[in-house]
């Protein structure tokens, strides 16, 4: 797949989750073999922009692969100018969030609220476009409602607007995360558009992986809470479309190494009092079966990095002993 002048090395692509892809998760999953990630949605409001939470999302320093940086806002001068400061800062990609269903975000008329105002979206896609010099790629989701699934005419749109590719929730707004992901949009508007298609929504496993491109025809996969807790998902699935077999599942010796790792650089990143919360969310991805919950329960009361990474070794030892 191309965007503008980048050629993924495959079809797999990380979703920009907010409060979860951060940098280290990013690189954690392109480690595995994501071929791009996207980052965590920027409000194009400057006043906020001096918060240690966008300031550490508008750092790229130490960034691994391609930078792609969402920006997510309903007034198109706004967001022009949000594409341009971030990319004098190390943007490679610019990506347009209107696929947010948070009412937070929606109340203000942006993410997937937009979708009602098919005038108002042109306006900033152009805008977006002309004021910088590298890709604009944008997310939706299907519709505001399943009664109005107007994404073919988003695709349009964005298509006549220049935007490099797409990337489509297999859901609408008003569905927020509930139910199931449809698929039968997201093969309409890659029959109607010629840039480049990715599906998101409920990509779970390699076989769902496999069926969402053979069904929908898309150019690639945009992977979110399939990731969380498993950023080895995107080796798994990779493995699956190139052999048409399953990996074993992840070695626990691995799991311990990368689950340390990855706490580590949320403690770098975040300093200790942040990165020890960002800490909780994490390892409960990555033990989230019903008989590790006591383990949760008790890791989420710990106040201090050694405790934490004690017990994450204190747990992996316990079981390989067992």
């Amino acid at each position: 797949m191309q965007i503008g002048p980048y050629r993924l090395k495959n079809q797999l692509i990380v979703a920009p989750m907010a409060g979860v892809t951060d940098q280290p998760f990013r690189n954690l999953c392109l480690r595995y073999g994501a071929a791009l990630a996207v980052s965590e949605m920027l409000s194009s409001n400057p006043d906020v922009w001096d918060t240690d939470k966008s300031r550490l999302r508008m750092t790229h320093a130490g960034e691994d692969g391609i930078r792609s940086v969402q920006i997510a806002g309903a007034d198109p001068e706004l967001m022009a100018n949000a594409a341009v400061v971030n990319v004098q800062q190390g943007a490679q990609i610019i990506d347009i969030n209107m696929g947010c269903p948070a009412k937070k975000v929606n109340k203000k008329l942006a993410g997937s609220a937009l979708l009602q105002d098919p005038v108002q979206v042109e306006a900033i896609l152009r805008a977006v476009v002309a004021a910088v010099d590298v890709p604009v790629t944008l997310k939706i989701r299907t519709g505001w409602a399943p009664e109005h699934r107007n994404g073919v005419h988003i695709a349009q749109i964005a298509e006549d607007c220049g935007i490099a590719s797409l990337a489509v929730h297999g859901r609408t707004r008003q569905c927020m995360y509930k139910g199931n992901a449809e698929y039968d949009t997201i093969k309409a508007i890659k029959k109607q558009i010629s840039i480049p298609v990715v599906a998101n929504g409920d990509i779970l496993t390699p076989e769902k992986a496999r069926f969402v491109l053979d069904y929908t025809g898309v150019d690639a996969l945009m992977i979110g809470r399939g990731a969380q807790g498993r950023p080895w998902i995107f080796r798994e699935i990779q493995h699956y479309l190139d052999t048409g077999n399953k990996l074993a599942p992840v070695e626990m010796d691995e799991k311990r190494q990368v689950m340390l790792e990855h706490l580590k650089l949320l403690y770098n990143l975040y300093g200790d009092y942040k990165g020890i919360r960002f800490a909780r969310k994490h390892v409960g991805w990555y033990l989230d079966q019903e008989n590790q919950r006591p383990f949760r329960a008790e890791f989420n009361r710990l106040e201090t990095v050694e405790e934490q990474c004690s017990m994450v070794e204190r747990y992996f030892d316990e079981f390989v002993a067992y």
